[in-house]
């Protein structure tokens, strides 16, 4: 097991702290803010149960885990002795390039640092540092400790042997590591992301159906194979001959229908309107609680998953 240092002890942060614990490695958190520390291990401490209840603790106790998360009073007391820096400061690039000079200068030299940027590319903030070849984006899915992808973005002179050992250690952790092979904005996911969104807005935007029933679409229909495999898997069985007769069969009709969509607007009165809707549907003080609630069935499908996956390769070792 591993020493693992959390800059910043946000949302994310914490949700890290819980993803390292749990995988049995030592965790040092340090924020800016020092009263982030007790309200980050709180957090944490509400959760633990909760996950062990779903046997999503790898079998550790809560108290176990908790055990392993360590406050840092400064950030050189969190990043020293650490072989994994994962950062998770501001989604502001002055600020990330300020802190990864300052973690550089003191982490170890064969000590990696990650960011959780959703946004930023990794070059924009490690270029001309000199332990630039140990920094990378690690970019994870909100609760990370329940949705296991973690997108890995190298910058064109990170070494690439920090890029095998950051993906040794997510999937050591539990992580599903996805590697970019080369920059770009937005990564993976949410490019992806923001390509079904683009859609949905202009479907309603034009006209052609309300928010009720494209969210009903996509968590009734899309939703339910895409939890379990992804596009290219999805079209290589829904056609007899494979992805090959799939794109034969439907390429042209994609092409056609695609060209006849544009870019929403996001001006206000699409968003007012959508907003609105939803309030209606959820209002503001019943929000926390749907988010309580979208986590424990986030909880319950990765609980699924798991002992699936585990079903099938006992069946699977056995011959059956």
């Amino acid at each position: 097991m591993a020493n693992i240092a959390i800059v910043g002890a946000g949302l994310i942060g914490r949700s890290w702290s819980i993803v390292f614990a749990r995988a049995g490695h030592e965790v040092s958190f340090w924020d800016p803010v020092q009263e982030a520390l007790p309200a980050a291990r709180d957090f944490i401490a509400a959760r633990l149960p909760e996950l062990a209840e779903a046997g999503l603790l790898g079998g550790a106790t809560p108290e176990a885990v908790l055990a392993r998360l360590h406050p840092a009073a400064t950030l050189e007391d969190a990043v020293g002795g650490a072989v994994w820096v994962q950062e998770n400061g501001p989604e502001r690039l002055d600020e990330k390039r300020a802190l990864f000079a300052r973690m550089d200068a003191v982490a170890a030299p064969e000590t990696i640092l990650a960011s959780s940027t959703s946004t930023i590319r990794a070059s924009l903030f490690s270029e001309g540092l000199a332990g630039a070849a140990r920094c990378l984006v690690a970019h994870p899915v909100n609760p990370p400790y329940l949705v296991p992808i973690v997108e890995l973005s190298p910058a064109p002179w990170t070494a690439p042997e920090v890029v095998e050992r950051a993906r040794a250690l997510m999937q050591g952790a539990g992580m599903v590591a996805a590697t970019l092979k080369r920059e770009i904005d937005g990564f993976l996911l949410n490019r992806l992301q923001a390509a079904l969104i683009a859609e949905a807005l202009f479907l309603v935007e034009e006209g052609y159906a309300d928010p009720a029933d494209i969210d009903a679409t996509v968590k009734d229909g899309l939703g339910l194979r895409w939890s379990f495999m992804g596009p290219f898997e999805t079209i290589d069985l829904n056609a007899p001959g494979g992805l090959a007769d799939y794109c034969a069969r439907y390429g042209g009709p994609f092409r056609e229908m695609l060209a006849g969509s544009k870019v929403p607007s996001w001006g206000e009165a699409l968003v007012g309107r959508l907003h609105a809707e939803r309030r209606a549907a959820l209002p503001m003080d019943q929000h926390g609680a749907r988010q309580t609630w979208r986590d424990r069935r986030l909880m319950a499908l990765l609980a699924h998953k798991r002992d699936a996956a585990e079903k099938a390769n006992r069946a699977e070792g056995s011959g059956g």
